[in-house]
């Protein structure tokens, strides 16, 4: 395995997927020195709820989360939504590039975020509607789910979280208007439901936290024991 890894690192040389600059051997995560000290790993001092970072102190409850207790139980998201996390959940996401896909799973599951996490009895992707998943020709939460957490690859249901409505884009609208537009949009469908089970939700970037919101609050309807979120990169 060494002579192959060898001749591999000679004959194909590892390339930052971030830069494309060359750089020693081909061990996952893929970038080189520059990019990697460039991650921005989101670590305590956080909200002990929504895990939204604070600048000293220790772990405490947001005013957000103090005002009235949202339908999650723990929101954690590995790193800052910046470069060079940008470019590599834009190259799945609209390049329909997978490579990166080991890079982003193994930057998720060594993260803090991912440690601070229960284990779930189910793991549930955030969906795309079947329009759009028939555009994109994958679900990139799932691909991410898949990547990230691969101990619990038999805990994730795929289709557990349907999208019921074909909403606009969530880019370009504000926090109320991403609010609205996402009222009603997604149901359970899972055979046996989820009531009583702990509850994990997935997606890649977590903006104003609409969606994951929206996901939460149908599951803490269909009566989940508990729910929490994994997002791999945060927009502060």
């Amino acid at each position: 395995m060494s002579l192959f890894a060898d001749a591999q690192d000679l004959l194909f040389p590892a390339r930052c997927l971030s830069c494309e600059a060359l750089f020693g051997r081909h061990r996952l995560p893929l970038l080189c020195p520059d990019c990697a000290a460039r991650l921005v790993p989101l670590t305590s001092p956080l909200c002990r709820c929504c895990g939204t970072p604070f600048v000293a102190g220790e772990d405490h409850l947001c005013g957000n989360c103090l005002a009235g207790k949202p339908s999650f139980d723990l929101v954690r998201s590995a790193y800052s939504y910046q470069e060079p996390l940008v470019s590599l959940i834009h190259q799945v996401k609209f390049g329909r590039r997978l490579t990166p896909l080991a890079t982003l799973g193994v930057l998720g599951r060594n993260s803090c975020a991912c440690s601070a996490l229960s284990l779930p009895d189910l793991i549930l992707p955030v969906p795309l509607h079947g329009r759009r998943l028939r555009q994109r020709g994958f679900n990139q939460s799932l691909l991410l789910a898949r990547a990230c957490f691969p101990k619990w690859k038999d805990r994730i249901a795929a289709n557990g979280l349907k999208r019921i409505r074909n909403t606009t884009p969530q880019t370009d609208l504000s926090g109320r208007e991403r609010r609205k537009n996402l009222n009603g949009a997604f149901c359970v469908d899972i055979r046996g439901g989820v009531a009583g089970k702990k509850v994990l939700v997935v997606d890649d970037v977590l903006t104003t936290g609409s969606t994951v919101l929206e996901c939460s609050k149908i599951l803490q309807k269909a009566c989940a024991a508990r729910v929490e979120v994994f997002t791999l990169a945060r927009a502060l």
